[in-house]
C-alpha cells in the first residue's frame, strides 16, 4: 500500500504542468538526436546533459528520463532504415529489421519496435515500481563498509566487464579515478593534484568530463574512422501499421523480450546486449517460421526492441536503489544526479521520495509519449537520416562546446572539455571503453570517503569487510564476476584443443 501511495505522489509531480512538458521535449530531443546515425544512447545523454543545468532537479531528471528513453527508441529508427546501429544493442534490430525494410516492411518493422517499446517500458516501470522498495529496504541497512563494497563491485562491473580486455578497463578506472581526486581534499582541506592551476581548486565538472569523453571524443571518432562510404536510406513503402498477422507473431515476443530484459539489465555488467541477443536466439528457436530469419523475420525485431527498452528501465532500478551503474549510459544518468549534488541510492529514497517516485511516474508517462510522437512522425525522423555526415558531425560539436561554456561560463572548461574530448578520441581509437572513466570520476570520491568512515569505525582493521555479511557477500560477488569470465575462456579454449585433437596443457 506504501508503495502505491508513493507512486500516486510520484504521478502528482510528474503530471504538473511544467514536468509534463520536461517530458516531452525529454522524449522529443532523445528521439531527434538518438535518431541520427552513429549516435547511441549514451552520446546522446551526455550530448543533452547541459541542457538540462538551468532546471529544477526533479524537472530536470524527468527531462533525462525521457531523453534517455527517446534514444533508445531512436536508435531502432537508424538500424532499420540505415542498416546503421546506434550501439551494440541494436545490431539485433538491423539484422532483421533492415531486411524487413529492403522487402517493402519498413513500416510493420518501426511499428513493431515502437509497440514491442512501450510494452517493454510499461511492464518494466511495473516491476521497478514493485521490485524498488524491496531492494531499498535491503540496501538501507547499509554501513560504510557495505558502500565501499558496492562501490568496489562498481569498479569491477564496469572495468573488467564492459571493456574488451581487463588491462585496458582498469586503465579507463584508474584514470577516472585520478581526475576525481583533482581539487581540494574534503576532510584534510589539503589540494590535490592541481598543478598549482587556481582553477582545479574546485576540480573538474562532471559534465564538462561526461561531454568531453562521449560527445567530443566519439564525434572526432565517428568523423575519423567511420562512415566514409555513402549510406542509403532505405523508403518506407505502404501502410506504417501493422497487419492482424504481424501482431500475432509479434506480442508473444514482446512479453519475452520484456522478461529477459529487466533481470538481466539489472545485473552487474547485464547491460542491453546479452538481452537482445539472448531474445534474439529464443525467438529465432520458438518462431514458426524460423526460414524467415536473415530474411525479415518480424519476432527478430520484436523480442530484441523490447529486451532492450526492459533492460534499460532494469539499469535505471539498480542505478536508483543502490547507485550502482551498469551500463556506459547509466554512468552518464549518474552524472545527471551528480551535478545537483544528488547521489542516487536508498537514501535517496528516503530524503527525496517526490523526486525519485516523480520520477519513477514520469517513465510511465515517457512511454506513451514515445508511443504517440514517433508513429505519426515517422516521416520526420526519415528525413533527419539524409543529414550531410560532415553537418552533423560540426552541429555536434558546436552544441557540445556551447553547453560545456554554459555551465559556468569559464574558457577553462572549454579547454578542459577539448583536451579530454581529445583523450576520449585516443580512448575510442585504442578500444579502450570510456565507461569507467565516468564511474571512476563520479564513486572514487564517494569510495574514499566511505573506506575513511569505515576504517574509522574499525580502528584501522581491514577485516571490517569480511566480518560484515553483506560486504563479505558483495566482495564475494565482485571476485566471482572476475574469476567466473577467465575460467569459462579457459573451458573454452581446452575444450576448442580437445575438438582440434590437441592435448590439453
Amino acid at each position: 500500500m506504501d508503495t502505491l501511495s508513493s507512486l500516486m505522489s510520484g504521478f502528482a509531480v510528474a503530471l504538473t504542468m511544467q514536468n509534463l512538458l520536461l517530458g516531452f521535449i525529454g522524449v522529443t530531443l532523445g528521439t531527434l538526436v538518438g535518431v541520427l546515425p552513429g549516435v547511441g544512447p549514451a552520446l546522446t545523454v551526455a550530448l543533452l546533459l547541459p541542457a538540462t543545468s538551468g532546471f529544477d532537479p526533479t524537472g530536470a531528471l524527468i527531462m533525462f528520463a525521457g531523453i534517455y528513453y527517446g534514444a533508445m527508441y531512436g536508435g531502432s529508427t537508424t538500424s532499420i532504415l540505415l542498416n546503421t546501429p546506434g550501439e551494440s544493442a541494436t545490431i539485433v534490430t538491423a539484422l532483421e529489421g533492415n531486411m524487413m525494410a529492403k522487402s517493402g516492411r519498413g513500416g510493420p518493422a518501426l511499428s513493431t519496435a515502437a509497440v514491442g517499446s512501450f510494452v517493454a517500458g510499461t511492464l518494466s516501470v511495473a516491476m521497478l515500481t514493485v521490485v524498488a522498495p524491496m531492494v531499498v529496504s535491503v540496501a538501507l541497512q547499509f554501513g560504510p563498509a557495505e558502500y565501499f563494497s558496492v562501490m568496489v563491485l562498481a569498479f569491477v562491473t564496469v572495468s573488467t566487464l564492459l571493456g574488451s580486455s581487463m588491462a585496458r578497463g582498469l586503465a579507463s578506472l584508474f584514470f577516472g579515478l585520478w581526475i576525481g581526486l583533482i581539487g581540494i581534499d574534503g576532510q584534510t582541506g589539503q589540494s590535490r593534484y592541481t598543478m598549482g592551476i587556481p582553477e582545479l581548486l574546485d576540480g573538474i565538472d562532471v559534465v564538462v568530463a561526461a561531454v568531453g569523453l562521449f560527445a567530443i571524443g566519439e564525434t572526432l571518432y565517428l568523423a575519423t574512422y567511420l562512415n566514409r562510404n555513402a549510406d542509403r536510406v532505405e523508403p518506407i513503402k505502404g501502410s506504417v501499421w501493422m497487419s492482424k498477422s504481424d501482431w500475432a507473431r509479434s506480442w508473444k515476443p514482446w512479453l519475452r523480450g520484456t522478461f529477459l530484459g529487466f533481470p538481466l539489465g539489472a545485473m552487474p555488467a547485464g547491460g542491453s546486449e546479452i538481452p537482445t541477443f539472448l531474445s534474439y536466439a529464443a525467438e529465432k528457436k520458438l518462431s514458426r517460421h524460423p526460414e524467415e530469419f536473415g530474411k525479415g523475420a518480424i519476432e527478430g525485431v520484436a523480442g530484441p526492441e523490447a529486451a532492450n527498452n526492459a533492460s534499460s528501465t532494469g539499469t535505471l532500478a539498480m542505478l536508483l536503489t543502490i547507485g550502482l551503474p551498469t551500463s556506459a549510459t547509466a554512468a552518464i544518468v549518474l552524472a545527471a544526479f551528480q551535478q545537483y549534488g544528488l547521489q542516487p541510492g536508498p537514501l535517496l529514497f528516503e530524503t527525496q521520495p517526490l523526486l525519485v517516485w516523480g520520477l519513477i511516474a514520469s517513465m510511465y508517462i515517457g512511454n506513451v509519449l514515445l508511443l504517440v510522437l514517433n508513429l505519426p512522425l515517422v516521416g520526420l525522423w526519415v528525413r533527419l537520416l539524409s543529414i550531410p555526415r560532415p553537418l552533423l558531425y560540426g552541429g555536434i560539436l558546436v552544441f557540445a562546446t556551447l553547453g560545456a561554456y554554459g555551465i559556468r561560463n569559464s574558457w577553462f572548461d572549454l579547454l578542459l572539455l577539448y583536451i579530454i574530448g581529445l583523450i576520449g578520441f585516443l580512448m575510442r581509437r585504442y578500444d579502450i571503453p570510456v565507461a569507467p572513466t565516468i564511474v571512476g570520476m563520479i564513486l572514487g570520491p564517494v569510495a574514499e570517503q566511505q573506506l575513511r568512515r569505515a576504517l574509522s569505525i574499525s580502528q584501522g582493521d581491514l577485516s571490517i569487510f569480511v566480518t560484515k555479511p553483506i560486504s563479505a557477500s558483495v566482495l564475494a560477488l565482485t571476485v566471482l564476476l572476475v574469476v567466473a569470465p577467465m575460467l569459462w575462456k579457459r573451458h573454452a579454449r581446452r575444450r576448442a584443443a580437445l575438438a582440434a585433437g590437441i592435448p590439453a596443457a
